[in-house]
């Protein structure tokens, strides 16, 4: 079994593990039509009939009749699952009940109109979002798509019917459906059935008519149709191949000319830019896709920098043509292509045709690539170009830099003729050392040991040169173990017939070693540069995920593209305006005029691209799924690297990858925006709340009784004044909360409020607010538990009377007599407790208690108790700008107890005091 048969371990494990997810996931089918009216309903309940007949489990999720009596007709049989009543704005809509499809499961479920938009409130915005969750769930779905319904093609079919549909589907939706089932109808019969009515009712019919069913418009509907419907079978077929291929490795051995797909091979001969230009010529006749590969084998990658230039130039010119281009790796062309081909379902080969030998150099010639490709894949049409009398040449801004490759396939050091006669160098010195090192051993060693050592010698020679280095070095080796160590020494003479076929086994063994050496090494590079490519694709994708900042994803993504390419690179961001937000600084050559080209076309422009080639800045769109967020420019250390397919490649997907990351980050910031955006609704909602209802309440009542007190007798008049006093202490607090959370809002840098912090009498501190919260208090007593040691503590008594007079105040609301007030100390930390005898804490929020201190939140949400929940906010706003934290808790023989804790320090002793008077009163 040769190489290109032999099954690959990990395509095996991968197509498993596919296989078991493909069996437990639902499988989707897709009637797929031109436009409405060609019968993508009516084909799928013929259908559904069919497999109800059969045994199988039918149920309609929703289907739309459209009011066509022979599509009504298809549903007697079929169970129906009731839709779901979905209120918005004042009105009743019928809905999919996704719920209890999911819960019924069905075998098949009927889902009409895959594009429709669901009311708004329910669980997913698009009708296909919730089949791609019927799926998951394992049920089979079917269902039907109009082609102006694609998101891809949604632009096209507007341009031209003049209609623009706002229901889309993604392409990858239809692009990963297990069936598409094609349901066609020529124009002339639609238009026949719009006549009568089978599309459309009358009226909608004869606006129809007039716009989207003309006839032109329903031919080119049709084109389209039946070329995307072509495009997922091509797919299909070569998604079986490649999974054929991949499982056993030679079930599939040849190339199928379904699609007519054109691989053209690029060589290194003069006409390859000719080779390109009649595959680019034959594949426009055809109208089908095409591509072209370069096969690099040892032999040519030692070719000289201009040679090589020349193949880079060609493949520049077949991607400008339309090709997908690749490098290909191999020790011989023929198997590379003929596996590239079998790979992309290329039927047809494109090859540029041999040079015509005359005389003994036509029979000395080796197999061309055609002969070997006929016998390795006889299924392949092979195509010859004819020569041509010039060829495609670099850009003279890329010539003139005179840089080649190096072995591995990457950019190298000038000079690749130098560099081969410095391998020539080495051998002869390689063969001069082993000599050197080897005489004195002559009467210690066997001969065969000495032989090993000039072995070692060509393998090392071998390893850092390559293959014709390797094989002089073998040659020198020969004749010095002849000439310095075979009897007679110091002369080619040979005594022994024998020493012959020594010299012809050394040499060939020597040619042999450093040949699979030479091979190793071409294979080892090439390894390290596609390791090294996606090691960097690696690198840039797991930091760009930890990014939450622009900022973060310019820096990490230009330092991404400047490691892998070297030289200089630039990220520019669009601003909030959809503009280029340029960096203060520019490096030098850096043209805005291009990049902003770049933005608005959405294409490549620069070095080695067919826009303002003479730039040496290479300009790439940062193109994420929804729309350019960007561009990355790029100035290589070598410019030649982005005439390789490869590394433009490399270059486009590492701007894939950061435009991704900037459309993460710009939606992050959207969806943190909404957050901040509904929560200020809520404020606001809460705030208009507490307005209407309970600043209303107090005014009211205030209204009410300075009227009655007009008209009341002397005798009750105090009464009423006790009551109003009683009703403006109310409003009073209400507005004081509401005044005190927006200072320290307005207040707040950082987390940090401006306080007054001076040392206080905890007792002082604790009397003035029950004394303050006396109103609130009325007759409720208060306890007071404070040791008389209590030291001065150091705080804003202003602000944590505040919180006492807030505490105390929600105990006289919430809670029941007596109400307590503690005070300790431990060596660095003052605690106050303020404690009420009532129910406790409600139910709804034990084990969240910290939801009691944020703002507008009240322990029970319909209490007539009035306030709108701003007190215990302040609290807690006060408290932490002190450093300290405040929690509550039920406890037990009933009752909620608030905690403050705030940090204290020794307090400085009083300058006042003797040393006596200091010590006694010392804590």
């Amino acid at each position: 079994m040769t190489d290109i048969q032999r099954p690959d371990p990990d395509a095996l494990i991968a197509q498993l593990r596919a296989q078991e997810e493909q069996t437990q996931r639902g499988k989707l089918r897709i009637y797929f039509g031109a436009n409405a009216g060609v019968g993508k309903t009516w084909a799928m309940l013929s259908a559904a009939q069919r497999e109800r007949r059969a045994g199988r489990d039918i149920l309609i999720g929703v289907v739309e009749t459209h009011g066509r009596a022979e599509t009504a007709a298809l549903l007697e049989g079929l169970e129906s699952l009731p839709l779901k009543q979905v209120e918005y704005r004042g009105r009743t809509f019928s809905e999919f009940d996704l719920d209890a499809a999911l819960a019924r499961k069905p075998s098949i479920l009927l889902v009409d109109e895959l594009a429709h938009s669901n009311v708004q409130g329910s669980r997913h915005a698009k009708r296909w979002q919730d089949v791609q969750e019927l799926l998951a769930a394992g049920i089979d779905v079917w269902t039907a798509l109009n082609v102006q319904h694609l998101e891809s093609l949604n632009g096209t079919v507007g341009a031209i019917t003049g209609v623009r549909v706002h229901e889309t589907v993604p392409d990858t939706v239809l692009d990963n459906a297990d069936e598409v089932v094609l349901v066609d109808a020529t124009p002339d019969e639609l238009i026949a059935r719009l006549g009568a009515g089978k599309v459309y009712v009358p009226q909608q019919a004869e606006r129809a008519a007039q716009s989207f069913f003309r006839k032109g418009n329903l031919i080119a509907l049709r084109e389209i149709a039946l070329r995307r419907t072509a495009e997922h079978v091509e797919d299909d077929v070569l998604g079986w191949r490649v999974e054929q291929s991949g499982a056993s490795g030679n079930r599939v051995a040849s190339a199928w000319n379904t699609s007519g797909s054109i691989l053209a091979c690029v060589g290194p001969h003069e006409d390859a830019a000719q080779t390109v230009r009649t595959a680019a010529r034959l594949a426009g006749q055809l109208n089908v896709k095409w591509h072209a590969a370069y096969v690099e084998t040892p032999r040519l990658q030692r070719l000289e920098a201009a040679q090589r230039d020349k193949i880079l130039a060609v493949l520049q010119l077949a991607q400008e043509l339309g090709a997908e281009t690749a490098v290909l790796t191999g020790d011989r062309v023929a198997p590379a292509l003929a596996a590239q081909a079998l790979h992309l379902n290329c039927a047809t080969l494109v090859l540029g045709r041999p040079a015509v030998r005359v005389g003994w150099r036509k029979l000395l010639a080796p197999k061309g690539v055609a002969r070997e490709l006929a016998e390795r894949a006889p299924s392949l049409d092979i195509v010859e170009a004819a020569h041509a009398g010039s060829s495609r040449r670099l850009p003279q801004a890329l010539w003139d830099r005179n840089i080649g490759l190096d072995d591995d396939g990457d950019v190298g050091e000038p000079g690749a003729g130098r560099y081969r006669w410095q391998g020539f160098l080495w051998a002869l010195g390689a063969s001069i050392a082993v000599t050197v090192l080897a005489t004195p051993l002559h009467g210690l060693l066997e001969l065969t040991n000495i032989v090993m050592l000039y072995l070692v010698g060509v393998v090392a020679v071998a390893m850092r040169f390559g293959r014709v280095p390797a094989a002089m070095a073998a040659l020198l080796n020969v004749l010095a173990f002849d000439f310095f160590f075979v009897s007679p020494r110091l002369s080619f003479a040979v005594s022994d017939v024998q020493y012959i076929v020594t010299f012809a086994v050394m040499l060939g063994v020597g040619l042999l070693v450093g040949q699979l050496t030479a091979g190793l090494r071409f294979a080892a590079g090439v390894s390290i540069s596609r390791e090294r490519r996606a090691q960097s694709l690696f690198e840039l994708t797991r930091e760009l995920s930890a990014a939450l900042e622009t900022s973060q994803v310019i820096e990490i993504g230009a330092a991404a593209v400047q490691g892998h390419f070297g030289g200089r690179a630039v990220v520019v961001a669009l601003d909030a305006s959809d503009r280029l937000q340029y960096p203060d600084e520019l490096p030098p050559g850096f043209d805005k005029s291009v990049a902003d080209w770049t933005l608005r076309q959405g294409q490549s422009a620069g070095l080695a691209t067919s826009t303002l080639a003479a730039q040496t800045w290479r300009y790439v769109p940062l193109k994420a799924p929804m729309r350019v967020r960007g561009v990355l420019a790029l100035e290589p250390a070598q410019p030649r690297w982005l005439l390789i397919p490869e590394q433009a490649q490399q270059l486009d997907t590492l701007a894939r990858q950061i435009a991704i990351a900037l459309e993460r980050v710009h939606y992050v910031n959207i969806a943190q925006q909404a957050v901040v955006d509904m929560e200020s609704e809520r404020l606001r909602n809460a705030l208009l709340g507490a307005v209407s209802h309970d600043v209303r309440t107090p005014l009211t009542a205030l209204i009410t009784l300075a009227e009655s007190l007009q008209a009341a007798p002397p005798q009750e008049t105090g009464n009423i004044a006790k009551a109003i006093v009683h009703q403006a202490h109310q409003l009073n607090a209400l507005v004081s909360n509401l005044l005190d959370m927006a200072r320290l809002e307005s207040d707040v840098s950082g987390q940090s409020v401006h306080l007054r912090r001076d040392w206080q009498s905890v007792e002082e501190v604790v009397g003035s607010a029950i004394r303050a919260a006396r109103p609130a208090l009325g007759d409720m007593p208060v306890r007071t538990e404070l040791p008389a040691d209590l030291p001065l503590v150091e705080f804003d008594p202003v602000l944590i009377e505040r919180v006492l007079v807030n505490l105390l105040e929600n105990a006289a609301k919430y809670g029941a007599a007596p109400v307590v007030v503690k005070a300790s100390t431990t060596d660095n930390m003052l605690v106050l407790k303020v404690r009420d005898h009532g129910p406790g804490l409600p139910a709804s929020v034990r084990g969240k208690e910290h939801t009691l201190f944020e703002k507008f939140t009240r322990g029970q949400a319909e209490s007539a108790t009035p306030g709108v929940g701003l007190g215990l906010a302040i609290c807690k706003a006060v408290v932490q700008a002190h450093g300290g934290a405040i929690s509550a808790a039920s406890v037990e023989g009933g009752g909620a107890e608030f905690t403050v804790t705030l940090a204290r320090r020794e307090p400085p002793p009083d300058p006042g005091l003797s040393e006596m008077e200091r010590g006694v009163s010392a804590p």
